[in-house]
């Protein structure tokens, strides 16, 4: 009786902010290249889901060669999600062809009961647990990872657990640590976090990866995970993390939806005096008063912001004189932007908000403060030009 042929698996771990996105986003990229079928699972703890939103619009996502199941408003380690991610496997594992299955799991999502869980799956093979970790924000917040040890065990001391610990246990748990934005981190910082990190798990290799470029040929031939090198760390944390219930470590997620664009100075001010570590991550979709035609990523984490050009608003489009499009295709517009219910066309902010419980109501406050008032409505109608400090050099997600 032959054996049957299980399907590896993939799973990108790692805390709030630290480039899982840009890495499964460019492994997808080299799988149309390269032919590889892949079934991929986006996880997101807000309702908003735009992470798999960023994952459905990847080409080879839009082209068919790789199937896409989303999981939102729960963390994937958390029983709900659990279940969730069961059905999503048994929907991609029904496709014949699947070679493999990348899971991108939220930033607060604990690895113990994914490696659990796929320690008994009976259809799939566990190739690797991968830590993204953010050189960055351990440079600046954690002394290049060297406090990360020293806060837990202050966090241990004081019977309490926070982020530090779940950081500390998703490079525990992980086969590779890959370390992101390195090469915003001065090279002798650099070398510390690799030090940190390997103290922490010296059997995981600590890669550095820069704009999520890894090569997909390297993931091909991984071996199984090994779950024997983690079996005295489940049975430890198993029941602290059985305590602690399904949204630990103080989190909580605000989400802000409006159609009015933001004020762009009022912006700028309100990121410059209300952002602090204690925002993990904020993240989604919005217009400038200044910038009307393009809908605008926003990605924060720690205390980095970027924005970048997710595409064009089709009321901006419409808007403009020199669309350069045919009347046919601006007849199709106007009839799409019929069915929207917005002021504004199909403009409109949708943002999520993910940190810490004393920190995120106020912040999201400050920013649905910079959203334009009625009088400030009337002048952009009119052709005010409002200041706006942000750079002009905002690249196309490509």
């Amino acid at each position: 009786m032959e054996t049957p042929i299980k399907t590896p698996v993939l799973i990108l771990n790692g805390f709030l902010g630290s480039g899982k996105t840009t890495l499964f986003r460019n492994l997808l990229t080299q799988a149309k290249t390269k032919g590889v079928s892949v079934g991929a699972i986006v996880n997101d703890m807000s309702e908003l889901d735009v992470d798999g939103e960023l994952i459905g619009n990847t080409g080879i996502v839009e082209e068919g060669v790789a199937t896409l199941e989303t999981i939102h408003s729960c963390v994937l380690s958390s029983r709900r999600g659990i279940e969730k991610l069961d059905q999503a496997l048994k929907r991609l594992l029904s496709e014949k062809g699947t070679e493999l299955i990348i899971i991108e799991t939220s930033g607060s999502c604990h690895p113990l009961p994914l490696v659990e869980y796929f320690k008994r799956h009976a259809q799939t093979r566990l190739i690797g647990v991968f830590a993204c970790v953010d050189a960055l924000m351990l440079t600046h917040d954690f002394e290049c990872g060297e406090a990360l040890i020293p806060s837990m065990q202050q966090n241990m001391a004081q019977g309490r657990r926070g982020t530090v610990n779940l950081l500390v246990e998703q490079i525990l748990f992980s086969s590779h640590a890959i370390l992101t934005k390195s090469d915003r981190v001065p090279e002798q910082a650099f070398s510390r976090i690799v030090t940190s990190v390997q103290s922490i798990n010296p059997y995981v290799p600590a890669l550095s990866v820069q704009f999520g470029r890894l090569a997909l040929d390297t993931i091909l031939d991984l071996p199984e995970y090994d779950y024997y090198k983690v079996a005295r760390l489940i049975a430890e944390l198993k029941p602290v993390l059985a305590a602690e219930g399904d949204r630990p470590y103080n989190l909580a997620t605000r989400v802000i939806q409006d159609d009015r664009p933001f004020h762009p100075q009022r912006l700028w001010e309100v990121c410059h005096q209300h952002l602090d570590k204690g925002i993990y991550r904020s993240k989604g979709f919005f217009w400038l008063a200044t910038r009307d035609k393009f809908s605008l990523l926003w990605s924060q984490s720690a205390g980095g912001i970027a924005l970048e050009i997710h595409g064009s608003w089709r009321a901006g489009i419409v808007e403009d004189e020199n669309h350069g499009i045919s009347e046919m295709e601006i007849e199709l517009l106007k009839e799409q932007l019929s069915k929207e219910h917005g002021r504004f066309g199909d403009r409109r902010c949708d943002l999520t908000v993910i940190g810490d419980a004393t920190k995120v109501g106020s912040f999201a406050e400050a920013l649905e403060s910079c959203f334009l008032t009625e009088k400030e409505i009337e002048l952009w109608r009119s052709g005010h030009i409002f200041d706006d400090p942000w750079p002009t050099r905002i690249v196309t997600m490509s």
